[in-house]
């Protein structure tokens, strides 16, 4: 049964096209993945099913009676409100119940009629039912499912902006909407939550649309990717490894199809060019071969003709200026111990880290990897022991927060306040990441998510170093970006420590793994993947 249907959907902002008459078809039970380049319109077609957003042309059908569940909506909250109880809010219909039975229960201690019990069984019973009487089992589940319990008693105005996306996400899972609509759920979790939100979706009993960029995620919960491309919708009926393989064979078909139709097409245009000039060659003009020539043409305008298509797109070129090697010991941790308030953060912490070594560093929010890469940069320092940073080390630091300058300043003025470069260089060095022509002199803070991220990474690229400090860096970034900054990195011949959640990214690139756990770092050698199996088989045989 079709839960959604969305027919020939025209959207435009500010005159610019962004959707030109899309139809997609969403199946009851399926789980779907989104995925496409920034900017291409996916998050605009989320918001156009939950009727947020209204499409200009066509027509939108959602199932009658059907909820819909949209992650990307930031709740508007009492400052003071505690998270516990804006979570509750999801229970609203149980807890309405709830207080009609507790109604029915003050009448009862003095009307104990036959039509009042009676009543009040077939209340408790679907109270019962709704799962009343486990509201508080189930908000804790979820809670501890994505890693927030500590943020349950906290009020909202006390929360961050990933924390509260991390709310939001708890309370619309809470709600258990017939369609759940998600917009890159796994940029603010850490491994332990996506995991967990893998397992939840999987066994999820309604419908799932979910736009992400995240290959490992979308690869262990969607059945069907639906890839927009160029205005257009092309859906594939497997995973994200599926996709890749499918998304080839149909480039190459319809490659070799439009090929043939040109020779095709071609070769009319000739005939036709003949035959006018024997035609006219023919003494007198020979009105049988003008027919012929005329039904041709006729012919050659009835072809659809093929759009020829993209086999590559427009990437961002990057490629790291390095300086001179460095020493062997590029950063050295020596017995290292930090707190924060009441919280030991690292007791007696020991780090080696040596010249080329590539490490990722993995560990729940809260467990200190973003603080590990401030005591490289000096940015902290330790209540006890040492960090030592190699004389001849050359860093540069990329910030999950995206910290790319003064919001009112434009993007080549924040360019060009990090990279000392005349402006024509730096126009061509944006212009590598997807900067073009006037999008130069738009303001900081008018750029989206993936936009930032790609200015940050332009600031980042064009600075001599021989080590890279990366927090996040595939944040924001679609998957294309993702395999452009991959293979630079793949290139580079420094040092590179790298926090990310990005399971795939982090099997491509890092030989080596470190995870940080009670204040302790325990080293593997080997990818990610590698990494986990080892954790898992030494957990098991401690258990």
């Amino acid at each position: 049964m079709t839960i959604v249907a969305l027919n020939n959907i025209t959207k435009r902002f500010t005159g610019d096209l962004i959707l030109e008459k899309i139809s997609l078809q969403v199946e009851q039970g399926e789980r779907i993945g989104l995925i496409g380049r920034n900017g291409e319109g996916k998050s605009t077609i989320l918001k156009i099913i939950a009727r947020i957003e209204m499409p200009d042309e066509g027509i939108v059908s959602v199932q009658k009676g059907a909820t819909v569940g949209l992650l990307d909506q930031m709740p508007s909250v009492t400052g003071t409100m505690v998270v516990r109880d804006f979570l509750r809010t999801a229970f609203g219909h149980v807890l309405a119940l709830q207080a009609e039975l507790e109604a029915m229960e003050s009448r009862m201690m003095q009307d104990t009629s036959e039509k009042l019990l009676q009543n009040y069984g077939e209340k408790q019973a679907r109270f019962i039912e709704l799962g009343g009487y486990n509201l508080d089992t189930d908000m804790d589940k979820i809670l501890h499912g994505l890693g927030i319990p500590h943020l349950a008693d906290k009020a909202w105005e006390q929360l961050s902006g990933g924390e509260r996306t991390k709310v939001s996400l708890a309370k619309m899972l809470l709600e258990e909407p017939d369609l759940l609509l998600l917009d890159e759920p796994t940029n603010h979790l850490d491994l332990k939550a996506v995991e967990w939100l893998t397992q939840f979706l999987r066994v999820y009993g309604g419908t799932v649309l979910v736009v992400s960029h995240d290959r490992y995620f979308l690869d262990e919960v969607v059945q069907k990717i639906v890839e927009l491309e160029n205005k257009e919708l092309i859906t594939y009926y497997t995973n994200f490894s599926g996709y890749l393989v499918e998304r080839e064979e149909r480039l190459l078909k319809e490659f070799k199809d439009y090929k043939d139709q040109q020779k095709q097409i071609k070769k009319m245009k000739q005939a036709i060019k003949r035959l006018r000039q024997w035609a006219m060659e023919a003494n007198p003009p020979n009105a049988a071969l003008f027919r012929r020539a005329k039904n041709m043409e006729k012919a050659l305008n009835r072809i659809e003709v093929l759009k020829k298509p993209a086999l590559e797109q427009k990437n961002m070129r990057l490629e790291f200026e390095e300086s001179k090697r460095s020493g062997e010991d590029v950063v050295i941790f020596d017995q290292v111990g930090l707190e924060f308030g009441t919280q030991i953060l690292f007791e007696s912490l020991d780090w080696h880290v040596r010249q080329k070594e590539r490490i990722a560093i993995v560990g729940e929010n809260g467990a200190g990897k973003s603080t590990i890469l401030k005591l490289i940069l000096g940015e902290l320092e330790p209540d006890i022991g040492t960090v030592h940073v190699g004389p001849s080390v050359d860093i540069a630091y990329l910030s999950q927060h995206m910290d790319v300058g003064d919001e009112n300043q434009t993007v080549i003025e924040a360019f060009r306040d990090k990279v000392a470069v005349v402006e024509g260089d730096a126009r061509h060095m944006l212009a590598t990441f997807l900067f073009y022509g006037e999008m130069v002199f738009r303001k900081v803070a008018n750029l989206s998510g993936g936009e930032r991220m790609r200015l940050s990474l332009a600031q980042f690229m064009n600075q001599p170093v021989n080590t890279l400090l990366l927090d996040e860096p595939t944040n924001h970034l679609d998957i294309a970006s993702r395999e452009v900054l991959e293979e630079a990195l793949r290139n580079f011949e420094g040092t590179i420590i790298a926090i990310s959640h990005d399971r795939f990214f982090m099997d491509q690139i890092f030989d080596r793994t470190v995870w940080l756990e009670q204040g302790q770092i325990f080293s593997y050698g080997g990818n990610y993947s590698y990494a986990a199996q080892r954790r898992k088989a030494i957990v098991s045989r401690e258990t």
